[in-house]
């Protein structure tokens, strides 16, 4: 086939030309790159004898599992619109995102049937639903809307015939068209559709594999959840250049993760903070063959760089990745490995065909060394939210010298003189403490410096007087004898005094949201 331009496309060329290649690992499923081509034709003839038409959103509510990217690939190739949510997600927002999308399928786990009554008996619409286990018996669900999803990857037809009779059925798309609505939290409490197109994923997911240096030997393995944008694209990227995904249902295990990244000889491995936190702290990686290892990468939250050292004390040989995105554009930046040693807070430079600027609020290009917005132009950026044209006309401004929108992502950075980025906090997580903007991120780190600091995470406290004041709260590693009088006293030393914590406070644990980030706005 020619060169792929849709996302689907990809898979295709590459059963091609490794068609007998592992394509993915989930516990005891393997599966080749021309089968689970033909699995995923198999589905997406379903959908559209069931009726599925272009840019039809089809909604996956599933825990990380191969039944995923076989409905993701499927839902493509049938020329609809793919939106993959958390199982953690409770009734009420999966009510409010099938309604907001308009939704009319949804592919679930009879595990789930109890959350999906709820949400069902809150719509104002039909939506049929694919299990993908057994047909749940209960009279919430009439057989009429109840489809099962193993009766629609039965073999019909060989896989030649297959991929003709699709052809002739499939919609035309071009790379302009949507591919998948990404749902995240949004200012107004309600979620939010992040709109991407074919031509969004590709540009971001090749910029990302550039720098990289993704090659057909990488195999990755992928503990997130398919539902961050960060998880999800480990396997849009893994079919694309060509390697083996290893997916995992999460992080819960951390020596049977270190285990299969022995077995499976993993080459690159995606992470969170808090994923290496636990890593650090818990168990020794002397133990276990990681020699196949070549990257680490992280984004969602900037890496502590205590824990950059200790990592590349411990795998001297392995390339790390500081990288910073959000959703709204998928990646932004990442930090060279060469310069990790360098300039270890950084989150580096512009990704390949990506342009970014600090501004101030008026839009207004600020000097090296100044504090501003991060704003980003590329074709990685989104189209806008889904049903929200003024919270989108928010977050996009047209400059003076082009007709084209910039996206203006609400985190706040500096630049240096040699061009380097440092992420200083989101614009509701910056502190306004005595008249001085103070970066959370920069308290976080010097706090990370202490010995016997397992987590810690700083917020601001309003306060009549000053404004806010700044707490910190620090999980202690195990059996530490940290005091809250040695953690003032070092911050003291190390922060200027209006950047040194108010309130310090212990703590057992620190919420997070289900892709494990910090959730501050539960905190505060």
């Amino acid at each position: 086939m020619n060169y792929p331009f849709l996302v689907h496309e990809f898979l295709e060329y590459n059963a091609e030309r490794y068609a007998n290649k592992k394509a993915m690992v989930f516990g005891d499923f393997h599966i080749s790159y021309a089968e689970l081509d033909y699995q995923t034709n198999l589905f997406a003839l379903s959908l559209v004898k069931l009726g599925i038409e272009r840019s039809d959103r089809v909604v996956i509510y599933l825990d990380n599992s191969h039944e995923i990217i076989i409905s993701l690939y499927g839902i493509l190739k049938a020329g609809g619109i793919f939106i993959i949510l958390n199982t953690s997600v409770k009734h009420q927002k999966l009510a409010y995102i099938l309604e907001d999308s308009g939704a009319e399928y949804l592919i679930t786990s009879g595990k789930n049937q109890e959350i999906i009554q709820k949400a069902i008996g809150l719509l104002k619409k039909d939506i049929n639903i694919i299990w993908t286990g057994e047909l749940p018996r209960i009279p919430a669900f009439p057989s009429s809307s109840s489809i099962s999803w193993t009766s629609l990857i039965k073999d019909f037809s060989d896989p030649a015939d297959t991929k003709n009779i699709l052809k002739q059925q499939m919609p035309l798309l071009i790379d302009k068209h949507i591919a998948g609505l990404i749902y995240t939290s949004g200012s107004t409490g309600e979620p939010k559709g992040v709109i991407s197109t074919h031509l969004n994923i590709v540009s971001a997911a090749r910029s990302i594999i550039r720098y990289l240096e993704n090659i057909p030997e990488d195999r990755i393995l992928n503990t997130l959840p398919l539902s961050f944008d960060y998880g999800l694209y480990q396997v849009f990227m893994t079919f694309i250049f060509g390697g083996t995904l290893v997916l995992e249902s999460n992080f819960l295990f951390i020596h049977d993760i270190l285990k299969i990244m022995a077995q499976e000889k993993i080459t690159g491995f995606p992470l969170v903070p808090m994923m290496l936190a636990m890593i650090l702290n818990s168990v020794d990686i002397s133990k276990y063959d990681l020699s196949s290892l070549r990257y680490v990468s992280n984004t969602g939250a900037v890496l502590p760089v205590e824990h950059i050292k200790k990592l590349r004390e411990l795998l001297p040989a392995v390339k790390i990745y500081s990288m910073f995105g959000l959703t709204e554009c998928k990646r932004v930046c990442y930090l060279p490995p060469s310069d990790v040693d360098r300039k270890p807070d950084s989150v580096g430079k512009a990704m390949p065909n990506c342009e970014v600027f600090i501004m101030d609020e008026n839009g207004t290009k600020l000097n090296k060394g100044e504090t501003g917005e991060l704003v980003v132009r590329g074709s990685n950026v989104m189209q806008g939210y889904w049903n929200a044209p003024e919270l989108t006309d928010k977050v996009f401004r047209k400059m003076s010298d082009s007709d084209e929108r910039y996206l203006f992502t609400g985190d706040y950075f500096r630049m240096d003189d040699e061009g380097y980025l440092y992420f200083l906090g989101r614009r509701d997580d910056m502190i306004k403490s005595r008249g001085e903007r103070i970066s959370a991120r920069e308290i976080e780190n010097i706090i990370y410096q202490i010995e016997g600091v397992y987590e810690c995470v700083v917020i601001g406290i309003p306060d009549e007087i000053i404004g806010q004041t700044i707490k910190a709260l620090i999980i202690k590693k195990q059996d530490s004898q940290l005091s809250i009088e040695k953690v003032r006293s070092y911050c003291l030393e190390n922060l200027e005094s209006w950047a040194v914590p108010g309130q310090i406070e212990f703590v057992d644990n620190i919420p997070r949201t289900a892709h494990g980030k910090v959730d501050k706005k539960l905190l505060k």
